[in-house]
């Protein structure tokens, strides 16, 4: 009876019941605290949080600014072609303008050439060959004129639409660097001299072509909010094109320079062959213009012999003035004529031949002096145009002295063309 008792419980059944539940419970709570910090153990965040969002956010901060840098350093580099090609486009323009100066100045000389042949005596003021070569090279200068003109004006634009480039990517570049204050700008340089650098650096050639592997993979992403923006995308774009249409205004400019100059050669060349070949006809002119000369001075002096010749002549025929002067031989009513008169029909034709002679030699003095007066006055027109000539030659030598000596371009234009 004693062991039964012993075995059997005293308390109350709901007394035991709720300490048992209150264990259990207690149990399931313990297992439930270690399943959440074996949990807690894997998901919470670690005791140095802060240091390890800092540490990714600087690391972020870093992968940005390093691409930015990329950007940037692209940017610097179109920065620079540009610079270069302004400076390029600037020294072609200073050439264009040395090229138009000296059209213009051409076109004075040209100018100056025609008023000076103006000077010429009024029977050299034919139009001749030499002016039409000046006519043609006016012609050729001025339309060269107005083609370097464009050309001027086209180089301004293009000069201005490069400034206007220049200042975007400037913008853009100062925009882009703002956020590179604490890093440095070393890409730059490296870009730079990629092209230079030895091959045994193959780490660095590695990292530059993998930063600008990646600069190529961003250049066709431009995103508003990431290191390569649109403004920096069509600040790239407008520089490329601003570049590439300079490069091409350049070449252009060059031709066209090149071919005014020959033309310009050309045509200073043909005038002054033209005016020196006019120098020579005129003096070739002059030449036989003295020849004539003589040869109508010898003819006036065998008329006035002959006319001298002619005139004694006629005195001889016509006889003294005076009756008193007159011989017994020349008479006409001589004893031998008085004689031969006696018969009829014997008349002597004698006063009448001597009368036809008289008059013969009076119309042959008059027709060598009008022929004396006709070579005087022939000999005054060619003496006329021997200085007319000489003075035309002299002229037309001077305007090639002139060309010759202004060839050079090395003269002022005396006032505002």
């Amino acid at each position: 009876m004693l062991g039964n008792k012993a075995a059997t419980t005293i308390g109350p059944e709901s007394w035991r019941n709720s300490t048992l539940k209150g264990i259990k419970l207690s149990q399931t709570i313990v297992q439930k605290s270690d399943k959440s910090c074996d949990v807690g153990r894997s998901l919470d965040p670690l005791p140095h949080l802060r240091d390890t969002v800092a540490q990714l956010s600087n690391d972020e901060i870093h992968r940005y600014t390093r691409e930015v840098r990329v950007i940037v350093a692209k940017l610097r580099e179109s920065l620079l072609d540009t610079n270069e090609e302004i400076k390029a486009l600037t020294r072609g323009k200073e050439a264009l303008e040395k090229a138009l100066e000296h059209t213009r100045k051409d076109i004075a000389l040209n100018k100056d050439s025609q008023e000076i042949r103006v000077s010429r005596p009024a029977r050299e003021r034919e139009h001749d060959g030499a002016d039409d070569l000046l006519n043609a090279e006016r012609a050729h200068l001025l339309n060269c004129k107005k083609a370097l003109e464009a050309q001027l004006r086209s180089v301004q634009q293009q000069l201005q639409v490069l400034d206007a480039a220049r200042r975007r990517l400037f913008n853009v570049l100062n925009e882009r660097s703002r956020v590179m204050d604490l890093l440095n700008h070393a890409l730059s340089s490296a870009t730079n001299g990629s092209q230079s650098a030895p091959t045994g650096l193959g780490r660095s050639r590695t990292s530059l072509d993998g930063r600008l592997s990646r600069l190529q993979d961003m250049s066709g992403q431009p995103d508003p909010l990431g290191p390569y923006t649109p403004e920096a995308d069509q600040a790239l774009l407008d520089a490329e094109e601003a570049r590439a249409r300079s490069a091409y205004l350049r070449r252009e400019l060059k031709e066209a320079m090149d071919r005014t100059e020959k033309l310009q050669k050309a045509a200073h060349k043909s005038v002054n062959d033209g005016i020196t070949q006019k120098v020579a006809e005129t003096i070739t002119l002059k030449q036989h213009l003295g020849v004539s000369l003589g040869e109508n001075r010898h003819g006036i002096h065998r008329a006035q012999r002959w006319y001298d010749a002619t005139d004694k002549a006629r005195g001889y025929t016509m006889g003294p003035v005076s009756y008193s002067d007159i011989s017994t031989r020349e008479r006409l009513d001589r004893p031998m004529v008085k004689v031969f008169h006696r018969h009829p029909g014997t008349q002597l034709p004698e006063a009448q031949e001597i009368i036809r002679s008289g008059d013969g030699l009076l119309q042959s003095l008059s027709a060598t002096s009008r022929n004396i007066g006709l070579l005087k006055l022939s000999q005054l027109r060619l003496r006329n145009d021997i200085k007319g000539k000489g003075l035309a030659s002299s002229v037309d030598s001077s305007i090639i002295r002139l060309r010759r000596r202004k060839s050079d371009h090395r003269w002022t234009l005396g006032e505002a063309f």
